[in-house]
């Protein structure tokens, strides 16, 4: 199908998730390419759930990558559960990207420790000046790669927890998270809505409610995260029939 657009925001429906996979590889390169031939470097930031599986057609990648991580669960690195681990062993372990342009939290049991050491290699890439500064003053990521849950909630920002309403912190932490774990690190929405670019993949029928409300911009009270989302300069949904389910028929001709 071919994609809508609207603004800035674009959505790609395609039949199967794995049409989605195969789109949304070339999508990523390209911007990859762009990003590369222009400054030198490419800044990705990913999020966990089924994304990193979405993203098991990107099999080549150049070496000049950057990669964060826009939430992680506080977990062992080697625990199957990690949104690292899944990310390494979907596609991470299979593209050229130097061990130290990759950034997994750090080995802490306290939340509130692994979100101040991320803080800080994020920041540390902008004293290096590899990671640009938006304009409203956070550091600025090339590319997001976020899913949804079905109540809405984006990275680790869910719609009754006070993190999604920090406005100052690059990086907060949660110790109730409403999903298990119940702690998490995540990115707020000035650095996520900081970035030039963002595609949000959702590819289960779960969430298509949720996908609904927010592009058909239904009122909802608490409004969802995912409604918040507004990159610097393009928002691309990429969904399956699936998530795609609940939408009126001008997205589903």
């Amino acid at each position: 199908m071919a994609p809508i657009h609207s603004q800035n925001q674009n959505v790609v429906i395609l039949p199967t998730e794995e049409d989605v996979a195969v789109d949304l590889a070339p999508y990523v390169s390209q911007l990859s390419q762009k990003a590369i031939f222009e400054k030198g470097s490419f800044f990705v930031a990913l999020s966990g759930g089924t994304l990193t599986h979405t993203l098991r057609k990107l099999t080549e990648s150049p070496s000049r990558w950057f990669i964060f991580w826009v939430d992680e669960r506080v977990l062992p690195l080697d625990n199957p559960d990690s949104n690292y681990f899944r990310a390494w062993k979907d596609f991470l372990s299979k593209v050229p990207i130097p061990k130290q342009n990759i950034h997994p939290i750090c080995n802490s049991s306290s939340s509130e420790a692994v979100a101040a050491d991320y803080k800080f290699q994020l920041m540390n890439r902008v004293e290096q000046k590899v990671l640009p500064l938006s304009p409203t003053g956070f550091p600025q990521f090339d590319l997001m790669l976020l899913g949804i849950g079905a109540d809405g909630h984006v990275a680790s920002l869910f719609p009754n927890r006070t993190q999604r309403y920090n406005r100052y912190d690059c990086v907060t932490y949660i110790n109730d998270s409403p999903k298990p774990p119940p702690m998490r690190i995540t990115f707020t929405f000035p650095v996520i809505n900081s970035a030039k670019h963002i595609a949000m993949v959702v590819t289960d029928k779960e969430k298509a409610g949720a996908v609904a409300i927010t592009l058909e911009n239904l009122q909802v009270r608490p409004t969802l995260p995912c409604s918040e989302v507004k990159p610097q300069v393009s928002l691309t949904w990429f969904l399956n029939k699936d998530a795609a389910s609940k939408l009126s028929p001008q997205y589903n001709k």
